[in-house]
């Protein structure tokens, strides 16, 4: 069942991104270009998935435990450090770039679209470098 759960929850995420344009960078690009073509549809995809998230977090917190898990993995950290600053402001120029994340990016995969096809091994590529180097700064600070 957890499987199934996965995979419905995976197709409708996908399915959600395809339909609201965020799988099509020029739409994302539209978006963060306030003085140019500004399309401010995706700030109501936006809107949307908050109105849906928030919720589903209050309903999460009051269960004991979670349908198909022994406890839940929900973030504990609440502190800001410069990995994490880094981090994001690295993620978000490369959205703003590139016209992608890595949900939308993976859900164009299948329509072949060339800038996911250019992106997607990028941004592997990147992760790949991104966790040597941290485990190179790991082991530098553990010895």
């Amino acid at each position: 069942m957890r499987f199934f759960s996965t995979l419905l929850a995976g197709v409708l995420f996908g399915t959600g991104l395809l339909t609201s344009g965020m799988a099509n960078p020029a739409k994302v690009q539209n978006f963060l270009d306030l003085f140019g073509s500004w399309d401010p549809s995706l700030a109501f995809v936006m809107g949307g998935a908050i109105a849906v998230t928030m919720p589903g977090f209050w309903l999460v917190r009051k269960r004991a435990t979670p349908f198909f898990s022994d406890i839940f993995h929900l973030p504990q950290r609440s502190d800001y450090d410069a990995h994490l600053v880094v981090g994001a402001a690295t993620f978000g120029i490369g959205w703003g770039l590139g016209g992608f994340c890595p949900g939308p990016a993976i859900t164009a995969l299948p329509l072949a679209a060339t800038g996911a096809l250019v992106f997607v091994p990028a941004m592997l590529i990147g992760m790949a470098i991104a966790k040597f180097v941290a485990l190179r700064v790991w082991r530098a600070a553990s010895s």
